[in-house]
Formats: structure tokens, C-alpha cells, sequence
């Protein structure tokens, strides 16, 4: 082997190269630790609410009831709506509304914001089957 030299400059060259990589990879994680995703709070938030309603048998029998309705209307559940408003961060705004399961659920919300949307199936309970959606509708205050 004449040209030991070029072999070993070639391993130095990819050794370098993987190093520079991983310092890369390590500042760009650690951004992303620092600078989360915003949005996401909103969204686990909203989730956490809807969830706790789609485990409660009293307040899904509520969303089951009732006719499709919007939160600030007459007939939507109060019990239901109380939840979400404990239930939801304090910087957040926002709408329920409860729609048949296979309707468009859409709400008429501020068009200068922007809203997060999150939605579950209300599907039953023993003794009825009536599927509603239940939508949760949230914009920055």
C-alpha cells in the first residue's frame, strides 16, 4: 500500500464531516426545545376539554339531547359549557357547538383571528343511539 496518506485524510475528511453534522443536529434540537410550538398548548387544551366531556356520562347524555346548537344560543347544555370554560386556558376565547355527526360543523367566528378547531363524537350511551359532534372553536382573546 503506497498511499496510506489519502486513505487517511479521506477518514478525517468524513470524521469532520460527521462531527459538524451532529453539532448541527444537537443546536437545531435544542431550538426546538426552546422555542415549542405555540399552537400546540391551544390544541391540548381544546383536546382536554373535549375529552373530559366524552368521558363524563352526564354531560355526554347533555350533548346527546341536545338539539344542534351553538354555545351562546338557548338550549345548548350549561352544564357543558361551564366545563369547557373551566376546562380551556385563560387566554383563549371560545365557541362549542353541537352538530348532527354528518353535517358540516362550522361556526361564524371573527374573520380577523385565527381559530383552532377541534372536534369529538358524542356516539351513544346504553340506552339511546343518536350520534352528535361536539366542536370546540378557539381564538386568542
Amino acid at each position: 500500500m503506497k498511499n496510506k496518506k489519502g486513505w487517511i485524510r479521506v477518514v478525517e475528511a468524513f470524521v469532520a464531516v460527521l462531527l459538524i453534522a451532529g453539532v448541527l443536529l444537537i443546536i437545531i434540537g435544542q431550538e426546538h426545545l426552546i422555542n415549542p410550538d405555540p399552537n400546540s398548548d391551544i390544541y391540548d387544551s381544546q383536546l382536554i376539554a373535549l375529552r373530559d366531556i366524552q368521558m363524563n356520562d352526564t354531560l355526554r347524555q347533555f350533548v346527546l339531547n341536545a338539539p344542534p346548537v351553538e354555545s351562546d344560543a338557548e338550549g345548548f347544555p350549561e352544564d357543558v359549557k361551564n366545563r369547557i370554560e373551566y376546562l380551556i386556558l385563560d387566554y383563549l376565547e371560545c365557541k362549542a357547538k353541537i352538530c348532527e355527526i354528518e353535517s358540516d360543523c362550522n361556526l361564524d367566528a371573527p374573520e380577523e383571528k385565527e381559530i383552532y378547531a377541534q372536534g369529538i363524537a358524542i356516539t351513544a350511551t346504553l340506552a339511546e343511539y343518536d350520534p352528535k359532534q361536539l366542536k370546540l372553536f378557539c381564538w386568542r382573546k
